[in-house]
């Protein structure tokens, strides 16, 4: 839009012109810095009142700034006759416009991005400060991803597919604070990252869980310093992978190129729950999706244990003949494999370090009647320790990665603290803490490392606590 109140050039030197234009809610704004920001020419009118439409004129240094009412104008005009306006300590000059109204271009989409922001804060009668960190919140191209309700594993590829549809993706990095699987996304501008929370925030990423909650972050620039798993910046791929990290394996980003079309195809809507769930945890688990080994139940795992159960109902479980330290594991389902995949894989137990993948088989057999297999395999399907044979059992709701907090339940009343504290520790580990929750049928515990927790929970799931009850223990998102 052109639109000019007799100013030829904000950098002019010609005199005011004598005859003012009467009062309006609409102000010219004239020798602005070529670099000012829509949001600090927003800043010189949030003092007194709204602030409803902006129109920078980049190529004459000037802007027109729509207050809501021309009362907080008037105050405005008044205030800065006799306080120097500053943007980027240099003076700027306000007076009122000959238009009413501004008619602006919706299209400007940034522009819109920072007045919602200013609006929406604005309405809920929030103190000028925290208007000015909305502004500053939604001048930044980073935002803040924390997954809830994470049954499906999610990695940073899976995260670059679904932001990458509202604009170029930068850089990401990912990591786990308070239990909780978080991320940080910088987008190339700060309009992409306010049109990705819009559409994305409270979203899940697979059906019914891996729920999206999205903030601004403070950060307006990401610092990567490796390209891997958890990390990458996609304007520098020459970045090393790190110590101890694995570096992007190009059969796993080629297998979520083949994937794309099962990534949020549209908003709203969510990811097909095997497919994406299968891409996700082939990253996690570094296996190529093609073939047979993306759409089976069975896992081939080395320094096999119990912790398995926690991620899924084992079916079968056979330990190979000439490798005694690894077996086949059989699961419900291909989801549960994949969940038991991204969150074993690489966990530490026993000094050793397991190793979860996909094994080539669809089904572990049986042996044949009559042949003796030194008890090498075995049939758990009618096992009455399943934690998700029902349906929408409250149980998939609660499945977290491996930690040193475990949550105790099916608790006796007449067991006490320093029961369990004692019992846990015969396992090896050292309690931290405890804590009961109000009922005392369920409680937390804190072991000092995980590989203790690990350890706890092979030992104690299970475990007969008197009065035909036993005890009931799983991996806690929360800490004490």
């Amino acid at each position: 839009m052109s639109i000019s109140d007799g100013a030829s050039d904000g950098t002019d030197n010609k005199k005011p012109r004598v005859e003012e234009a009467p009062p309006s809610r609409v102000l010219h704004i004239r020798k602005l810095p070529s670099e000012a920001s829509e949001t600090e020419v927003i800043a010189l009118g949030l003092p007194f009142g709204k602030v409803t439409n902006i129109l920078t004129l980049k190529g004459k240094n000037q802007a027109f700034l729509e207050m809501g009412t021309e009362e907080a104008a008037i105050t405005m005009v008044n205030y800065y006759a006799t306080v120097n306006p500053h943007v980027r300590n240099v003076p700027v000059f306000i007076q009122y416009s000959n238009h009413k109204e501004l008619k602006t271009d919706a299209g400007n989409q940034r522009t819109q991005a920072v007045l919602q922001a200013v609006s929406a804060v604005q309405s809920s009668g929030s103190s000028s400060s925290d208007v000015q960190e909305a502004l500053a919140a939604v001048s930044s191209p980073v935002l803040r991803i924390i997954i809830d309700n994470m049954f499906y594993p999610v990695t940073l590829d899976a995260l670059q597919q679904i932001f990458s549809k509202f604009g170029t993706v930068m850089k990401i990095i990912t990591f786990t604070k308070n239990n909780q699987f978080q991320a940080l996304l910088q987008f190339s501008d700060p309009v992409n990252a306010q049109h990705a929370k819009l559409a994305l925030d409270g979203q899940n990423i697979y059906n019914s869980c891996c729920t999206l909650r999205i903030d601004f972050s403070k950060l307006v620039n990401l610092n990567v310093k490796y390209n891997n798993d958890k990390s990458r910046d996609y304007t520098r791929p020459e970045l090393p992978a790190g110590d101890g990290q694995p570096s992007l394996d190009p059969a796993v980003a080629a297998a979520f190129s083949k994937e794309s079309n099962s990534l949020l195809g549209k908003i709203p809507g969510a990811l097909n729950p095997l497919s994406a769930a299968a891409a996700a945890a082939a990253a996690a688990g570094r296996v190529a999706l093609a073939g047979q080994a993306g759409s089976n139940g069975v896992l081939l795992v080395s320094n096999l244990n119990e912790e398995v159960r926690v991620y899924g109902d084992v079916q079968r479980v056979k330990i190979l003949y000439n490798k005694k330290d690894s077996a086949l594991i059989q699961m419900s389902d291909a989801n549960q494999a994949q969940l038991a995949m991204s969150h074993l894989n690489g966990q530490k137990m026993y000094g050793k370090i397991i190793r979860v993948t996909l094994s080539k088989h669809q089904t572990v057999a049986l042996p044949r009647d009559g042949l003796d297999d030194q008890g090498l395999t075995k049939d758990y399907a009618n096992s009455p320790l399943h934690r998700f044979k029902k349906p929408g059992s409250k149980n998939f709701q609660n499945i977290f990665p491996p930690s040193a907090t475990l949550h105790l339940s099916n608790i006796p009343q007449d067991v006490t603290e320093d029961d369990l504290r004692l019992l846990f520790s015969d396992t090896g580990g050292t309690v931290k803490a405890f804590k009961f929750f109000q009922d005392r049928k369920m409680a937390l515990i804190q072991m000092s490392t995980v590989e203790e927790a690990i350890q706890a929970l092979i030992d104690l799931h299970n475990y007969n606590v008197g009065k035909k009850q036993h005890l009931r223990v799983s991996f806690s998102k929360s800490t004490i």
